[in-house]
């Protein structure tokens, strides 16, 4: 078991306010949260769909906004070690982004 845990984020409409491919506003309270989860020794993933010169964009605004990653789009070194392979899916403790659900906001049917 780590001895920390491991957020997957993505870019477009959660980091940013921005619409692919520019990059907007920030969303200056999730990245000084996620600034101190690093510092407290956890990781952070930047999961997004953007990729070439739009994923190059959003990582340079990343940085101008001091927010680092411990893999951009990939498991962990250390899951994939633990695996024996790399997985598609992300490895994470928590997702974060604009498109997901929260059980109480899915439909019933």
């Amino acid at each position: 078991m780590n001895d920390y845990q491991i957020i997957a984020v993505d870019f477009d409409g959660t980091l940013s306010f921005g619409t692919w491919p520019d990059v907007g506003e920030p969303n200056a309270p999730l990245i000084e949260y996620l600034k101190k989860w690093r510092s407290c020794g956890n990781k952070v993933i930047l999961w997004t769909c953007r990729a070439g010169e739009a994923l190059d964009k959003a990582v340079a605004w990343c940085h101008k906004h001091e927010l680092q990653f411990d893999a951009i789009n990939d498991n962990l070194p250390e899951i994939v070690e633990k695996y024996g392979n790399n997985s598609r899916k992300i490895t994470c403790d928590y997702y974060i982004d604009d498109r997901a659900l929260q059980p109480a906001a899915v439909p019933r049917g």
